[in-house]
């Protein structure tokens, strides 16, 4: 029987990160391809107009057809600004995978931590204790 130690940690070791592009449909992610923040911006002008007019079309007795209309606009462009977003929020994580110094810290981040700890050399065993 083997004796565990208690103070091991028991969760597996993490993969190395790549700090290569972010990847998307199988191709580096480039923001010149996609919508920009002024695309987005308009959808939501256009988002938030729909979305009181859309009741308001009700109140005011306008044909049921163009009520519809924009009740199915309005969820067309929920789904066009929500894809947005999730573009953006990609270019942004991709933006911040360079290991760039947050400006207002004086401490190190986790990511440099982590690369100081990748580029140590293992300290050799103290006298008595086992290799594993």
């Amino acid at each position: 029987m083997t004796a565990t130690d208690p103070n091991a940690d028991p969760t597996p070791p993490r993969r190395p990160r790549s700090a290569g592009p972010v990847q998307y449909k199988g191709a580096d992610l480039e923001a010149e391809r996609g919508p920009g923040l002024g695309c987005f911006r308009f959808q939501l002008v256009v988002l938030v107009a729909f979305v009181i007019l859309t009741p308001l079309s009700v109140v005011w007795r306008w044909p049921e057809a163009l009520s519809a209309a924009l009740l199915f606009a309005v969820v067309g462009l929920l789904l066009t600004t929500g894809q947005t977003i999730i573009f953006l929020l990609r270019l942004v994580a991709a933006d911040r995978r360079s290991r760039r110094r947050p400006l207002g810290s004086a401490t190190r981040t986790v990511g440099e931590l982590e690369d100081e700890a990748d580029e140590r050399p293992p300290e050799p065993p103290e006298v008595g204790e086992e290799r594993p």
